[in-house]
């Protein structure tokens, strides 16, 4: 498409001036990126895929050299005849003042016993300014299933930013050309996993990230020029402590989600005791799993909250119930008679007596069975049936009075009964 502002203009007419690749730089992508086979069948013979070569080697294991191209061959034992392969060179240039990034398609084609052969087309452009502005000037792609095609016939020319142009390149041209500002940034032509674009864009755009490359924090330079919803300057103070205590940091989204964990505990991001853990990933699980819990209870009081808000509900099903008390002399069982009371039996009990709304429901009557101010079991009862849905002591398990308490509140329901009709 046509430039369509001053810095799209600007690149195409610099592109005029970017020298054309040399065959030099093509030999060298051919060497490098393409894998050199050498077809070796049952009877030993190898086929050198190169040239066309063939001889008897049976000592060969992984590899050998061809005797007649001087061509290094990984060895493969196949019936296969026909081979072939696409990989990307990268050329790292400089021209007028931009960083250029220059992908060459590459792409080979071998038959057994005869040369192989290759064709190559400069497909994408990637344009950076020194403050990290950027433009992509490509060949169209057409649609289809084969995403490595290209229209070869059609113009480098400014094309929209898409993903599709962020090449991840199989090698990189030994002889890199670079502008000043990346020259003095402390690259040392390691990607260290990135394409070579999001590696010098984050390197032109974060004036931090020189700081993380030249003091060797390589996995928080990689994870922020990645992470772009992650603000370096939210974990800035905390890293330079780890930079002043040599503390490297191997996996960087733990430790990103750690200093997250510290900072919502209230925990001091500028101590060391704190930033630099000596085992980083006990820590975060700790924090982790202390977060958990906050917001468990944070959740069971919220649930709390909204119940006691719910008394009125509470009252106006279970009121006529209230005030029903019995005893065998040594148990006494009680109706529960506020939602605060079914949160106290819930708590001392551990069961989900509260947390589970039985005391909401329609058809059911909660009572709690003591010794004096002891609590032994929690009844749910049934008022339809006039029966004993379960009786749970703590952690739902039966106490040794769970028999006397069942025949208690049976030999009782006629309490329960006059209340119904009542």
């Amino acid at each position: 498409m046509k430039p369509r502002n001053k810095f799209q203009k600007t690149i195409t007419e610099a592109s005029k001036k970017l020298p054309p690749v040399t065959e030099a730089q093509v030999k060298w992508g051919y060497r490098n990126c393409i894998e050199h086979i050498g077809r070796r069948t049952k009877k030993g013979v190898i086929n050198c895929l190169e040239c066309g070569h063939s001889r008897t080697d049976t000592a060969a294991k992984r590899h050998c050299t061809c005797p007649k191209c001087n061509t290094k061959l990984i060895v493969k034992d196949t019936r296969q005849r026909v081979f072939d392969d696409y990989q990307y060179l990268c050329i790292i240039a400089a021209c007028e003042g931009f960083q250029v990034l220059r992908f060459i398609y590459i792409d080979y084609r071998a038959k057994v016993g005869e040369k192989a052969g290759y064709f190559y087309s400069e497909v994408v452009q990637r344009w950076i300014a020194p403050y990290g502005k950027h433009a992509t000037m490509a060949r169209l792609r057409p649609m289809g299933f084969f995403v490595h095609t290209w229209s070869f016939g059609s113009p480098l020319e400014i094309r929209p930013e898409k993903p599709l142009y962020n090449v991840v390149p199989t090698c990189i041209y030994s002889r890199q050309r670079l502008i000043p500002e990346i020259k003095r940034s402390g690259y040392t032509k390691q990607f260290f996993g990135l394409t070579p674009f999001d590696f010098f864009q984050f390197l032109l755009t974060e004036n931090k990230a020189e700081t993380l490359l030249k003091a060797g924090q390589t996995e928080l330079f990689k994870f922020f020029a990645l992470n772009n919803h992650r603000n370096i300057n939210n974990y800035w103070a905390s890293i330079r402590i780890c930079i002043r205590n040599n503390y490297k940091i191997e996996d960087a989204s733990m430790w990103c989600d750690y200093m997250d964990l510290l900072r919502f505990f209230g925990k001091d991001l500028h101590n060391a005791k704190y930033v630099c853990p000596p085992d980083q990933q006990c820590e975060h699980d700790r924090y982790v799993r202390k977060k958990r819990e906050h917001i468990e209870r944070e959740r069971r009081e919220e649930a709390k909250k909204k119940a006691l808000e719910d008394e009125a509900e509470f009252l106006k099903m279970k009121s006529r119930f209230f005030g029903i008390c019995f005893t065998d002399g040594l148990v006494q069982i009680k109706v529960l008679e506020s939602v605060e009371e079914v949160i106290q039996e819930g708590d001392a009990l551990h069961h989900c007596v509260f947390t589970n709304d039985y005391h909401l429901k329609t058809d059911s009557l909660i009572l709690s069975a003591r010794i004096d101010e002891q609590r032994l079991e929690t009844i749910e009862l049934s008022l339809s049936k006039l029966q004993v849905l379960q009786s749970r002591g703590l952690c739902n398990e039966n106490t040794e009075y769970h028999n006397r308490i069942l025949r208690l509140v049976k030999k009782n329901m006629p309490l329960i009964q006059k209340r119904l009709i009542a």
